[in-house]
Parts: C-alpha cells; structure tokens; sequence
C-alpha cells in the first residue's frame, strides 16, 4: 500500500509533525538529507504508520498518485535546492508543501515557477513551536484552490482544533499563507515585549516581587487577557533556578534573540505603507536589548529622572496595567490585522480577515480568547478598516485608554522604558485625531523640493512660491 504523504526534514519540527501524521492514521513516508536524523526518528519512534527511507526516488515513488511532498527544511537556499532535487522524480499534478518559515517573496516564485511545470506548490505557515508540530499546529495554507483540496483532508486532520473547527483553512494564491504567518509573528513580537514591559513596570514600578506578578499573570489568565503568553509567563515567573535558587527569569541575560519573521514584518509594512509601528518598535526593543555591553556602560553616564519614592497602591495599579496591557494589544493586534487588510488589496490576495483570527485560537503562539472577538468583528462587517471601529473595541478603548496613558507617564516620569506601551498609545492618538501635523511636514517638502500639496479647501495639486 502506498504512503498517503511523504516528509522530507526530519529536524524537531519535521520529526514531530512526522509524528502527528502517524498518530492521525496517515500512512507516512520519511526521508531526510542526512541518514542519521532518519535513524534517530525510526528509532525513537515506532509506528506501522510510517516508513523509512534513505534513497530520495524511492521515498518519492512511495507515495500514492497525486503525490504529496511536505517540505521542513531550512528556509532559503536550501528549499530550493530539495525542489530542484525531487523534481526529477514526480509528475504533473503532483503535490511539494513548504512548512518552513520561508519569505512570502520565495514562496511567490516558488508558486509560479512549479505551475510552469505543472507541479501543485502549497504554501505552509506553521506556527505552534515543537509541541504544537506533535499535538496540533496552527497551519496558514496558500497557493492553487484545487491542490489544496487534496490536501485539505490531512492538513485539517492534523492542526489544533477550537470548538471543533480546525486551525487551518485555505488563505488564498502564491505564498500568501507564508504572508499570514510572518505577520503572526510580528504580532507575536509586539504581544511577547507588551507582556514584557507590564512585567517590568510592576517589578521596578509598583514594586511587586517576582512571586507576587506570577500571581497576577495567572489571576489575569482567568480574564479577557486569557491567552497562551500570558499563562506562559506565569509558569516562567514561577520557576526557580537549581543553582541559585534565584527566579529563573533573574538569571537569564537581558538580551533578546530574533530569527528574522519580525524584521521581515516590518520591512514589508514599509514596502506597502501599513503603519506597523508597535511591531516595529518591538524588532527595534529586541537590538537594543542585544547591545548589553553598550547600556551597561551608558547606565553609569547618562542620567534619567530623580528617584521616585511616591508609594504606589499595589492593588490599583495592579488593575491599572491589566487595562493598559489589554489596551496595548488591541492596539497591536489592529496594526497586524491592517497589515493584513493593505497587504491583500496590495496584492490581489481577497484574505479573510475573519477566517485568519479564527486559525489563531489554537495551537499558535499568539492564541487568545479576544480572537474571538476579532473574528465576529470581522465577520460582521466585511467592510471593516480598522479593529479600533468596531464596536466591542470601541468599548474597551474608550475604557482603557485612561490607563495606558497613566502607565506611560509613570513609566517616562521614572525613567523606564516602554517602547511598545508609548507606541501603542501614540497610534492610537494619531488613529483617533482627524488633524495631524502632516500640513506642516508638506510644506516643508513643497519649500525645499517643489513636491507640491492638496488643499482643504478645494481639489486640485498646488504648488507656492516660498
């Protein structure tokens, strides 16, 4: 009996989605560059649902007709390489899937390059981590309707599943599904250093113990904040180092990593003009965090504001930074999903908004009750421009906006940063005020260069003699 998909990657991703494949009765073929990943799987793993193999044509020729290839490789170079590898064993109709983190440009090229030979190329983003890989990802597919459809029916087998419904529907063409999982994860960025700078104020501010935010993280668990990050955050801040008996979180050095989806974010929101701020500052927030040795020094040079020793009422500000934290994801969540909006027109891609919120709840790293919320919003009015108008997010604005506007000050009186708090509420002003200084900056390029300006007064294209 032939194998109803074949893996080829058999890293801790590939491997485990290898393993999810198997555990949801798919008769599934493995293969990996280097025989001894390919070991190690059939050795830690035994299931009569899979089948190993070292030769590429003969894990090719394994699979049942239309053939199924999905890729967990390296994104780059090396995608393209295994492309041009296998090609020479499969026909037209076939089927190659690429669940790496590829850049949505590549996936693009791959799409067209592989219709010209009659081959199907799905796009795959796969988010969830090594746990989600092995229990149930959330998966963001693209590329042809019809290849998809043949997929469908183990894609959806094997990702996460909220009220029954799985994570993972067809998104639309080329690598538009790759698209959906970067911003996800520009998201995840601006969510991660959200969460991070409500900890920070309540440590160095409010003046809790490590314990004691813990238990705020886990009580706000049980809210509108329920999320996986947030409940992570808990288990982090309740972890104790064997060496020191320190919090974990103490011993840990302040320098954040980064493999690369957020910056992309932010350089595609500049290519399309999606004011993706508080993504971007969270990309920002993490080089500057990396540059350790430069702030150590700068600490003991440059000055900040005079010590504050007003005494905080921990209960109320408790509550305070809950509103201002669930204010600045709103905020954050909006600038993704506007990105998505831009992205779509800008090329041509008909996304479903509502549908992509949905994926969202399950198996991802930025799952979260409100995407509820964000969904119903969405499907409510499809000619929705902006989270901010609708009207559950006009309630909790307009509520909580009081409360990120006090953390900010308190945290700019204090001296402590707060990239993506003070970015968040600065969007939301600008968002909110029908005029900005923008007059101003067209005048200036209409003295030095003659650019020119629109009145608002009449219609038409002006230039002054200055």
């Amino acid at each position: 009996m032939k194998n109803t998909i074949g893996l080829y990657g058999l890293g801790v991703m590939g491997a485990n989605l290898a393993k999810n494949m198997a555990n949801n009765r798919e008769r599934v073929a493995v293969f990996n560059y280097t025989p001894d990943l390919t070991e190690k799987f059939v050795g830690e793993f035994s299931s009569q649902n899979v089948e190993a193999h070292y030769e590429l044509e003969a894990f090719i020729q394994s699979l049942e007709t239309p053939r199924k290839v999905f890729l967990m490789v390296t994104a780059g170079p090396v995608v393209d390489s295994v492309i041009r590898s296998i090609i020479p064993f499969l026909d037209k109709g076939d089927i190659i899937m690429d669940g790496g983190n590829s850049d949505f440009h590549d996936s693009n090229r791959r799409f067209h390059e592989l219709n010209e030979q009659g081959i199907h190329f799905v796009s795959v983003g796969v988010s969830g981590g090594e746990e989600g890989a092995l229990n149930g990802p959330a998966l963001m597919p693209s590329g042809d309707a019809c290849a998809y459809s043949l997929v469908a029916p183990i894609l959806e087998k094997i990702a996460a599943k909220v009220d029954g419904k799985p994570c993972c529907t067809y998104l639309g063409p080329e690598g538009s599904g790759h698209y959906v999982k970067m911003v996800h994860n520009g998201i995840e960025y601006a969510d991660m250093q959200l969460i991070t700078e409500a900890y920070q104020f309540l440590r160095e501010r409010v003046g809790l113990t490590v314990e004691e935010i813990a238990d705020v993280f886990a009580q706000w668990n049980e809210t509108d904040l329920k999320s996986y990050l947030i409940e992570i955050t808990a288990d982090i801040l309740r972890k104790k180092d064997d060496e020191t008996g320190k919090p974990m979180v103490d011993v840990i050095l302040d320098k954040a990593g980064q493999k690369g989806t957020g910056k992309w974010t932010s350089k595609e929101a500049l290519d399309i003009g999606a004011p993706s701020s508080i993504l971007t500052e969270a990309v920002f927030a993490r080089y500057l965090s990396a540059m350790k040795e430069e702030r150590v020094h700068a600490e003991n040079i440059l000055s900040g504001p005079k010590a504050v020793d007003d005494k905080m009422d921990k209960d109320y500000w408790i509550n305070v930074v809950k509103e201002a934290l669930f204010m600045g994801k709103i905020c954050a969540y909006t600038q993704g999903f506007n990105q998505y909006r831009t992205a779509s027109e800008h090329y041509g891609w008909s996304l479903d908004l509502s549908e992509i919120a949905l994926i969202f709840r399950g198996g991802c790293i930025i799952r979260a009750d409100f995407l509820n919320k964000i969904s119903n919003a969405f499907k409510q009015n499809k000619e929705l421009t902006n989270l901010l108008l609708a009207p559950y997010f006009i309630e909790k604005t307009n509520r909580y906006q009081s409360s990120l506007r006090k953390v900010v000050m308190k945290g700019m009186e204090s001296g402590l940063s707060l990239p993506c708090f003070s970015t968040s509420l600065t969007y939301y002003d600008g968002y909110r005020s029908s005029q900005s200084g923008a007059n101003m900056i067209q005048a200036q390029r209409d003295y030095f260069g003659a650019h020119t300006y629109e009145r608002n007064d009449k219609e038409g294209i002006f230039h002054t003699n200055w």
